[in-house]
């Protein structure tokens, strides 16, 4: 909560002067039922028109001022909490983005998206009500409760009994509520995490004529989320009712006491008037706080959820070594790497490469091909081992550096709705269109650009007016745009055909200043690599050339006869 509620420091004085002004509301509101009692107890019994005029415009007055005190109140409660909102946003939003690879997949994509929006919005609807009436029901609820012993103090004592039974039922309410929000929460994450997925694979869905399923899983969680949300509901909504019995069970006290005080000349109608007066204003003040009791329990759910994302810390290591150890572009030494809750994806992996060299990264599915390239721009720490980059720990680096140098593309093509420009500028915000027409010419994507109408052509969202190919060329595009010194390519050649993947293989050997990692599933996209890494099961089975593999590796081996005779009936 303290990072949560830490926003509001920018906010103070319209935090003070919110509570204020509504506490000036709340006191001109007191004074109101005094008023009435006077006109009752010396303007109508004297008829005195001008002192029943004048009371009437000091209520007239007190109404007035406290209008424009509440008016006055909301700006400054709207103004901090719209602004609390909108930094604690763009923080939550800046801290998503500092998280690491394995931190996003813990959270997912769904959750993320559930607390930037639904629960950011809670709070602020939370902030705004608690600088609205934290202060002013509690301060009506009591001085009322006061007022009525500065009217009569036997009266005063039935305020005195009902006023802990009160609190007991809105505290007692609360405590069982906050918990049963904070997990009605939860299942609205897995609500939208399953339409999240549902959108992004409609086409998958339909394929398989899997919609009725869906639907029907969609409303079994839809279901639970609904019943769980309504008997958190039913719960708070036992408030509203209870402390009405205890209202009204007090005003039927309060009326039989003053009765008897009344006939004995102890007390005045005008009197007994107030005091019900104030028994009203407790009242009503009482659903005013039962409903910010339930949207305060809300908000610090949702809290709560926001600062565990705070609360997480980037697991990326660091190291105070930075002593330069070779002059390779790239060293794996007995690297091991494991992930949560999985077994090894790599094991004593040692290999190194030279500056300007081609890397080829070849195996199975799952054979940790992706792992392995992830290492070098510091997306995961290895659980043994080191990875060293230009002769550096990579955990020594400055991440941002380090990714500087670094282009990836990765297995899946990810483009943004804009144009082909703003795109490929990712790469590299500087760039002049001549620098990204050759970084686009070399990534084979000029037949692409040329088809949406040049670089002010559109991309869709997600790029869903390209094809694959045309999405990994434009991706490839992007990374050469930047000049990097190491290129990753994670399988991002495998939806372009074999005369195209050459043309892009022929071009990036023209990049003798650049080092390239390619991880394909073919051989011939990586026969021409300097060295070849063969991967299987997380362990490396072979490193050489395509030659001295063919003749030593048995894995490589299989994995280029299959190919070739794909090929070869291919060509027939």
């Amino acid at each position: 909560m303290k990072q949560v509620l830490s926003y509001l420091k920018f906010y103070r004085k319209q935090v003070v002067l919110a509570p204020l002004f509504k506490l000036l509301e709340a006191l001109l509101e007191l004074a109101v039922p005094l008023v009435v009692a006077a006109i009752v107890d010396k303007g109508i019994p004297s008829g005195d028109k001008g002192y029943i005029l004048a009371m009437f415009f000091l209520l007239f007055g007190l109404g007035l001022v406290g209008l424009l005190s509440s008016v006055t109140a909301q700006y400054f409660a709207a103004r901090a909490a719209v602004g609390h909102s909108t930094r604690l946003r763009r923080s939550l939003f800046e801290k998503m983005q500092s998280l690491s690879f394995a931190e996003v997949d813990k959270l997912g994509a769904a959750n993320m998206i559930s607390r930037m929006t639904g629960d950011v919005n809670q709070v602020q609807t939370g902030v705004n009500m608690v600088l609205r009436l934290f202060l002013r029901s509690p301060f009506i609820v009591f001085g009322a409760v006061i007022m009525a012993f500065f009217v009569d103090v036997p009266s005063g004592m039935v305020f005195a009994v009902a006023l802990p039974v009160l609190t007991l039922i809105v505290v007692g309410i609360m405590a069982i509520t906050l918990p049963l929000y904070k997990r009605s929460q939860e299942k609205l994450d897995g609500l939208l995490l399953s339409t999240r997925e549902n959108l992004t694979g409609a086409r998958v869905l339909r394929a398989f004529c899997k919609e009725g399923a869906e639907i029907a899983a969609f409303d079994r969680k839809n279901v639970e989320y609904t019943k769980r949300r309504n008997f958190v509901g039913s719960i708070s909504a036992a408030m509203n009712p209870l402390t009405y019995a205890v209202v009204n069970a007090a005003i039927i006290a309060l009326l039989y006491v003053g009765g008897i005080r009344v006939d004995s000349g102890l007390l005045t109608q005008g009197q007994v008037l107030a005091l019900y007066n104030y028994m009203s204003q407790i009242l009503i003040e009482l659903i005013k706080l039962a409903n910010l009791i339930v949207t305060i329990t809300k908000s610090i759910a949702s809290a709560h959820r926001i600062e565990e994302v705070f609360s997480l810390s980037n697991p990326l290591k660091t190291s105070a070594d930075a002593t330069v150890y070779t002059d390779n572009a790239v060293d794996f030494q007995n690297v091991c790497l494991s992930y949560a809750g999985g077994g090894n994806a790599l094991e004593n992996i040692t290999f190194s490469v030279k500056k300007g060299q081609t890397v080829g990264i070849i195996g199975g599915t799952g054979s940790g091909k992706t792992s392995l390239v992830r290492l070098i721009s510091h997306f995961y720490d290895p659980t043994e081992g080191t990875v060293l980059v230009n002769g550096v720990n990579v955990q020594a680096q400055n991440t941002q550096i380090l990714r500087e140098k670094v282009a990836t593309v990765l297995q899946k093509s990810v483009l943004f709705e804009g144009t082909v420009r703003e795109n490929i500028r990712w790469g590299n915000p500087a760039a002049t269109d001549e620098q990204i027409l050759h970084a686009v010419a070399l990534a084979q994507a000029t037949d692409v650009v040329n088809s949406k109408g040049g670089l002010d052509g559109k991309i869709e969202q997600k790029g869903a007016n390209l094809s694959g190919g045309q999405k990994q060329r434009l991706s490839i595009a992007r990374a050469l745009v930047k000049n990097p010194e190491i290129l990753i390519l994670d399988d991002s050649s495998s939806a372009l055909d074999y005369a195209t993947d050459a043309a892009l293989r022929k071009a990036l050997a023209t990049l003798p200043k650049t080092t390239t990692f390619i991880v394909s599933q073919r051989t011939a996209s990586l026969q021409h690599a300097d060295i070849i890494v063969v991967l299987d099961e997380g362990k490396m089975v072979g490193l050489g050339t395509h030659a001295q593999l063919l003749n030593s590796c048995e894995v490589y081996r299989e994995i280029y006869q299959s190919q070739f005779k794909e090929v070869h009936h291919a060509q027939e």
